[in-house]
């Protein structure tokens, strides 16, 4: 794993661990020399984890479509900026930058994002390790309900465990690095999404 994509939230929200916690990944991932590819922003946790690691000399690679520069104000001082059509194409921009994709508390976006990118790889589209970072019990019941989708027959356990899950930036980066992924047949082509 070299590179990383981060999911999350374009405000920072209300929670101070939350934001600590957003700066201290950015910071683990140029620690660990991980590449961190996100959303582009200066503001919001995105710009939390981008701080974290560019104050700790590592790479950045921001991707944010041409409509949202201003409304997320993009990050000036990233190692490099892609700006994109679309909110997809931003998606599968990230997507082919990075070995591993981390998620943390946000909002819509987040979890669209999030679950694109799992559904891909239940498609057999890819086999990259894909964290949450559940600060301060943020996605429990989200965790909880995907719980609920495997009890009620609507979700495979084994895709519902392509999910790691830990409340701590160290944990999670090392159970992405030892991650095995399960073969799944790729039945459907990158163009079909």
């Amino acid at each position: 794993m070299k590179s990383v994509s981060v999911f999350c939230g374009s405000s920072e929200g209300n929670d101070s661990h939350i934001v600590s916690m957003a700066y201290e990944l950015g910071k683990n991932l140029a620690q660990q020399n991980l590449t961190l590819v996100y959303g582009g922003a200066k503001v919001g946790l995105m710009g939390q984890v981008a701080n974290g690691a560019l104050d700790h000399d590592g790479k950045v690679i921001g991707v944010i479509p041409d409509f949202l520069k201003s409304k997320e104000i993009f990050h000036e001082g990233i190692t490099e900026l892609i700006i994109v059509d679309n909110m997809h194409e931003r998606k599968m921009k990230m997507h082919e930058l990075s070995d591993g994709i981390i998620a943390l508390p946000g909002g819509f976006g987040t979890l669209e994002e999030l679950f694109e990118v799992v559904t891909w790889s239940q498609l057999g589209l890819h086999q990259q390790p894909m964290g949450i970072l559940n600060v301060n019990g943020f996605f429990d019941e989200l965790l909880a309900f995907l719980d609920t989708m495997v009890s009620k027959g609507l979700l495979r356990p084994e895709n519902r465990n392509m999910l790691l899950v830990d409340d701590s930036c160290t944990g999670l980066l090392e159970q992405m690095k030892s991650y095995r992924p399960v073969h799944i047949p790729k039945w459907i082509k990158k163009e079909q999404t």
